[in-house]
């Protein structure tokens, strides 16, 4: 776990854009309130993954899955929010799916051309033998 509670703390940075992206142009926040919002956001976190872990622990698992993090805001009184998790995690399952289906294309048209430049290879070696016993056979009538 972490050392000190400031390690708990989300990245400023990352909380400096999630805040100008939320905000209209033009409103500016001080750095202390930064610093409050990346707090609530890391207890947020915090209480979410727990709620969260204690649906795995009931599942006997030990690994938390997207379900368990639906329950848990659920649970959390979030519900609100559930929908457009649900939205979000469908739209990142079907980019993944992509992602793996491009990257087995991708494997399967360098197999392809392997066993293409293979057979180029063994055509050229083939082409090289049918020469030579060409030239061997000449040289047999010139004797």
């Amino acid at each position: 776990m972490a050392e000190r509670p400031e390690d708990l703390n989300l990245p400023n940075a990352v909380i400096t854009r999630i805040i100008k992206e939320a905000l209209p142009d033009g409103v500016n926040v001080s750095k202390e309130a930064r610093s409050a919002i990346s707090r609530a956001a890391s207890v947020f976190v915090l209480y979410a993954t727990s709620c969260a872990n204690n649906f795995a622990m009931k599942g006997k698992r030990k690994t938390l899955n997207a379900g368990d993090v639906l329950s848990a805001m659920e649970e959390m009184e979030f519900q609100r929010f559930v929908g457009p998790l649900k939205e979000s995690l469908e739209v990142y399952r079907r980019e993944q799916k992509g992602k793996k289906e491009a990257r087995k294309d991708k494997d399967k048209k360098t197999d392809s051309e392997e066993q293409d430049k293979g057979r180029e290879e063994e055509n050229d070696d083939d082409d090289e033998r049918m020469e030579e016993e060409e030239q061997n056979e000449e040289e047999e009538v010139d004797n």
